[in-house]
């Protein structure tokens, strides 16, 4: 099969080419980066090297277990068709069975089965079907100044310091905050880049229509083809490798790395680095100090020093300005923390049920949430099998809380405190599921996680908190992921984490070409009208109306 493949945009004069790159960490961000230095920068694979402080690629994008033991996932990403970086670089990568590329395996896994929600909100046992938005002129108002006003006036204010009390009870917020998992005391700046950079999904946002999955979890349909493309062209990883500083040196008026230190269980040594050599750091994690349960236990709270990569950080930022400040992100835990869940079924009698309730076949509704739930819970039912290998007669349920230090509504527990068996016997509450409940419970494996720092990319900040991708005054080295600064685009997304990477490339290489623009739908008349009348409350999922120029 022919692949797509961007030519290479020519060097600027006077570049040198490097001779080796050394990404850090092993999520999305560094195999993306690793796939633009190749594809768009023709390095050979044989020069890139990955190192990573665990045994396994992915990060974030993870997905693991089996049948037997129970699957896990912390999480998983939306994606929606204006992820134009992200649909750029899976447009070159072939999926495991080499027939198509990932891009175009999604796009047409997402004509077949097109997000379209029954049951987006649940009360009372009872779903709700494209809810209205219940917004007042005041709270649309204040939509709208946010999305005309500047950042710089933000600054570090909260979502709450812009919205009175009564914005938050209405059922727009409760679907935004569980969609994007926000919460009153995060960034108002980011509540505002996300209302801008989801505004062409405002007016089918009670159906969670334009939302799209991949065909399996995205560690089996995004990670698993990006690694095996990367290992096909030679480039090599280095597991159980925590990188634990960077050695810099002043060369010709800009600040080079020279010297990676690394350690493990004890033991450390140091990679030199070339004058001619990259450098691509990874910075924090959203997913460190992850804890996992079991059916009777809950898991632990862990902390940022469970793993490396905030530390990394704040050593990198003592004394350089330009490298931001980590402690605005990691020094949060209970305001950026949360629960997820894995539920593996071995009898049909659950999701038989849910689909019945909710109107929906696995993979086509998106997530459930329970708006009356103390711990704001929701569960998505994806397309099964959710997992390569899963067997038949195996089913995989997903589901996470916001609140989870507070009493649940059937459990008298906080959510954190739980067990994966008393999880599920309140989510078989909010569902109303009672004759069946022990027979689901006894044939069902639900692993819980707690995860310290799952938004704290979130957390109010200001202007220089969040370094930007190639630091001002360095020259071999560029910054990725979650924590970076790129103007306009929205984080906790596979977009932003691509799109740093595309960044980072093409900036130290002097590529004369950059990443696909940011889309703005705000720039569309006919988005704004329809963006208008749905948070007017009419027009929803209704064709906009025609435009006299």
């Amino acid at each position: 099969m022919t692949l797509p493949h961007a030519s290479s945009a020519s060097l600027h004069s006077g570049a040198v080419r490097p001779e080796r790159a050394w990404l850090v960490g092993g999520g999305i961000a560094s195999l993306a980066a690793a796939a633009f230095l190749i594809r768009d920068g023709d390095m050979r694979g044989c020069d890139i090297t990955i190192l990573e402080e665990t045994d396994r690629l992915g990060g974030s994008l993870d997905g693991a277990g089996s049948a037997d033991l129970g699957y896990v996932l912390r999480g998983g990403r939306m994606l929606e068709s204006k992820y134009l970086c992200t649909f750029d670089l899976y447009g070159s990568i072939p999926t495991l069975d080499g027939k198509t590329t990932v891009t175009q395996e999604i796009q047409e896994w997402n004509m077949l089965l097109q997000t379209n929600s029954k049951a987006r909100l649940v009360r009372d046992a009872s779903r709700e079907t494209d809810p209205e938005f219940g917004l007042s002129e005041r709270h649309i108002l204040t939509i709208e100044r946010l999305a005309i006003e500047p950042e710089a006036l933000l600054a570090e204010t909260t979502i709450a310091d812009q919205f009175g009390p009564s914005f938050f009870n209405t059922n727009f917020w409760i679907m935004w905050r569980t969609t994007f998992a926000f919460q009153p005391w995060h960034s108002a700046v980011e509540f505002r880049r996300y209302l801008l950079r989801f505004a062409h999904m405002i007016s089918g946002f009670g159906r969670l229509k334009g939302i799209m999955r991949t065909v399996y979890n995205q560690y089996d349909s995004l990670v698993r083809p990006l690694q095996a493309w990367l290992e096909s062209h030679g480039v090599k990883f280095a597991f159980h490798t925590s990188v634990t500083d960077l050695s810099m040196v002043e060369r010709i008026g800009r600040i080079t790395v020279d010297r990676i230190v690394c350690g493990d269980q004890g033991r450390t040594w140091d990679i030199a680095v070339g004058p001619n050599d990259l450098v691509l750091v990874t910075l924090g994690s959203m997913t460190e100090g992850s804890h996992l349960g079991t059916m009777e236990t809950a898991p632990e709270l862990g902390t940022k020093h469970d793993g490396g990569a905030w530390r990394l950080w704040e050593m990198l930022a003592q004394g350089r300005p330009a490298f931001g400040r980590p402690a605005v992100f990691d020094s949060h835990v209970e305001q950026s923390k949360w629960t997820s869940f894995t539920i593996t079924l071995h009898d049909p009698t659950f999701l038989r049920l849910v689909r019945d309730f909710s109107g929906n076949v696995p993979g086509e509704g998106g997530l459930i949430t329970f708006a009356q739930s103390n711990w704001l819970a929701s569960i998505v039912i994806p397309h099964q099998p959710h997992f390569i290998g899963q067997p038949k007669g195996v089913e995989v349920v997903w589901g996470y809380g916001l609140t989870v230090d507070t009493p649940g509504n059937f459990v008298d527990k906080p959510m954190s405190a739980c067990s994966g068996r008393e999880i599920m016997t309140e989510i078989l509450g909010h569902l109303g599921i009672v004759d069946e409940a022990s027979g689901i419970l006894a044939s069902s494996i639900c692993i819980p996680c707690m995860m310290p720092f799952i938004t704290s990319q979130f957390m109010p900040r200001r202007h220089g908190d969040r370094p930007d991708v190639i630091p001002a005054g360095y020259g071999n080295l560029a910054l990725l992921g979650q924590f970076c600064e790129l103007p306009d685009d929205v984080v906790f997304t596979v977009e932003y984490s691509i799109r740093s990477a595309a960044t980072a490339v093409y900036a130290l290489l002097g590529l004369a070409r950059k990443p696909p623009a940011v889309y703005k739908g705000t720039f569309d008349t006919r988005v704004l009208v329809r963006a208008f009348m749905a948070l007017h409350g009419g027009g929803r999922d209704e064709p906009a109306p025609a435009i006299v120029a």
